[in-house]
């Protein structure tokens, strides 16, 4: 097969040319515009022929499923002519197709930008309006500010606080909107009555290692050791396993060590009969994949096991947040908040347990086993939040920047979980 080009400073010549050299029945495979012409490739009509009569030894083979080629066709001149001016015109139409796709998608995104603007805008004027005839709402968005809470959930209480006469009347709203929504157990007989398999889940140096200990202890308080056993899955970290084997020493429970789900499973059975099973976990970053995999460990292991996760106190609510979104699914029984005690403010995690409407079973302020381990009080919580608050001038905001403050928090006042606060 002889494919040529032929070039000319436009499409008559070029045809011409083809015409003179392949004959009037040539086939035209391309014509395109080139810097100072056109440009066509052409292939004579019988090579064409050669490529598609049939070979002597296909027709010597009966082949009954086969269609036979269609009959060849020839294009003259002419109608060349008119098939390159077609493919131009296609081909222009194209290219002003895509151009006018693109500078739609552009101004698109353009008044998607101006709107986000515009909401912004009228979100800062109209805080700054209500500000003026209600500064109350300005105190009470402050303190939920000074105190960790997310800025969203900040302004969602501000902007719906009843008509109050002092700003104290409109915190003492606030705090019982946050009591209210604090999904506490306030009993721990959920867990050393009732017992079962709970297995502590969270980040690396959350301290479940020390929680699982200070559980371990309150179990055997109430039941004595023989009710009591005690897993480790942290065979990973150098002495990960070690430190709870010293607890289990000094609290007369035997501590034993699994590396997957089948020994897990062979764990779980061989000690069904003891009433509490307490399970340490290897610690993960939450954006590590095998968070994933543990979560379907212990989700397999032939026993209900109810993950209890560990929140640190002293991580932001955004980092607190993405913990929370990596350990849920089905099995996060609740959560337990520890390093109390080193958190400047505890709004934060706070907020979180309450957004994503988690069980608070405990919280953990210290190293002491058992005695760091406290039952949830919800009034005494939030209270304890806004005690807390940072008084530190760079980080408490003054009334003037309150407006952009709120501004900020345009797209996240969409968040479905704002909606589920019970305003009462």
């Amino acid at each position: 097969m002889n494919v040529k080009k032929f070039s000319a400073s436009n499409s008559r010549d070029a045809l011409r040319k083809v015409r003179e050299a392949l004959g009037p029945e040539a086939v035209i495979l391309s014509n395109r515009s080139v810097d100072g012409g056109v440009e066509i490739m052409a292939l004579a009509n019988e090579d064409i022929a050669a490529l598609v009569a049939p070979s002597v030894e296909r027709e010597a083979i009966p082949q009954p499923l086969l269609t036979p080629f269609p009959p060849k066709r020839t294009i003259d001149g002419n109608q060349a002519a008119s098939l390159a001016g077609a493919l131009e015109t296609a081909r222009a139409a194209s290219v002003a197709k895509q151009a006018a796709t693109s500078e739609i998608g552009d101004v698109m995104s353009e008044i998607r930008s101006m709107r986000g603007m515009l909401e912004t805008q009228l979100a800062e004027l109209s805080w700054a309006s209500s500000q003026s005839r209600q500064p109350h709402r300005a105190v009470v968005l402050r303190e939920l500010l000074a105190a960790g809470f997310s800025a969203s959930l900040a302004r969602h209480l501000a902007e719906n606080l009843p008509a109050a006469a002092t700003a104290e009347q409109g915190m003492d709203w606030v705090k019982s909107v946050l009591v209210r929504n604090l999904q506490a157990v306030s009993n721990e007989n959920e867990i050393l009555e009732k017992g079962g398999v709970f297995a502590l889940v969270g980040p690396t140096g959350v301290g479940k290692t020390t929680t699982t200990a200070k559980l371990a202890a309150r179990c055997v308080m109430r039941h004595g050791t023989g009710k009591l056993a005690l897993i480790t899955t942290d065979g990973y970290r150098i002495g990960g396993h070690e430190q709870l084997r010293i607890y289990g020493k000094i609290l007369g429970v035997m501590v034993h060590s699994v590396k997957d789900e089948a020994d897990l499973r062979i764990a779980l059975d061989e000690l069904k009969n003891k009433h509490t099973i307490l399970i340490d976990t290897v610690g993960m970053n939450q954006r590590d994949h095998m968070v994933a995999e543990q979560v379907a460990m212990l989700a397999g292991a032939g026993t209900e096991v109810k993950r209890l996760l560990c929140l640190n106190a002293t991580s932001t609510g955004e980092t607190l947040s993405e913990v929370v979104r990596a350990y849920q699914g089905a099995g996060l029984a609740g959560c337990i908040i520890t390093k109390l005690d080193e958190a400047a403010t505890i709004g934060n995690v706070l907020d979180v347990v309450i957004r994503q409407k988690l069980s608070l079973y405990y919280t953990a302020n210290g190293q002491r086993v058992p005695e760091d381990l406290h039952v949830i009080n919800r009034d005494y919580l939030i209270d304890r939040a806004f005690k807390l608050k940072r008084e530190t001038s760079p980080f408490q905001f003054q009334d003037d920047e309150l407006p952009l403050v709120i501004a900020n928090t345009v797209h996240a006042m969409k968040d479905k979980s704002l909606r589920e606060v019970n305003l009462g």
